[in-house]
């Protein structure tokens, strides 16, 4: 006799994590850990960051079995235009493959919303709204889908079940501190 799916009378949520604070990611790691930890298949897809850099948090989550990947050019002033505007579109084209596949029970978003926010280069065509909102609607019943990153649109928010609003209040950026490895990446 065939166990019954887990899955089949959960209801999924969808989180956003967004503002000009530090720590959305983080945010979305540390739910992504509880979700493993609970026994949850956890997918991570970063739209910005890059794999030709190792952050910490992937040598951490690939220790723990959590799928994380890197799909973005890195920062916008690093690449081409066009060399982002192909990596979102491959980025976003494998977001809607994992989500709408069913085989997930959490899937990250990690910086979306700042990818759809880039005005230096056109991105509707190629991380077309009207498509991140459908998938939203779309989404598997007990799939938690977790979009992070700045300047969340407003349609975005709107569809959230949970939006939390991350403030920055003071920050060592601003005293001419780089990044701090095991604490930024």
């Amino acid at each position: 006799m065939e166990e019954p799916d887990p899955r089949a009378n959960r209801k999924g949520y969808t989180l956003v994590y967004t503002g000009d604070g530090k720590g959305k990611t983080t945010a979305a790691l540390g739910l992504a850990l509880r979700a493993s930890g609970r026994g949850y298949k956890v997918l991570i897809l970063q739209f910005i960051k890059s794999p030709e850099r190792t952050c910490g948090e992937h040598i951490a989550l690939r220790k723990l079995g959590v799928d994380i990947r890197q799909l973005g050019a890195g920062l916008t002033w690093t690449k081409t235009p066009e060399e982002h505007r192909s990596a979102l579109r491959e980025a976003w084209s494998s977001a809607r493959e994992e989500v709408l596949g069913g085989d997930w029970d959490v899937v990250v978003l990690d910086e979306i919303n700042n990818a759809l926010a880039i005005r230096k280069f056109p991105v509707e065509d190629v991380l077309p709204l009207g498509e991140v909102l459908d998938l939203i609607r779309r989404r598997p019943k007990h799939l938690h889908l977790v979009l992070t990153g700045r300047q969340a649109r407003t349609e975005i928010l709107e569809l959230a079940d949970l939006v939390s609003e991350v403030q920055a209040v003071k920050h060592y950026y601003h005293d001419g501190v780089q990044a701090v490895p095991g604490m930024d990446y």
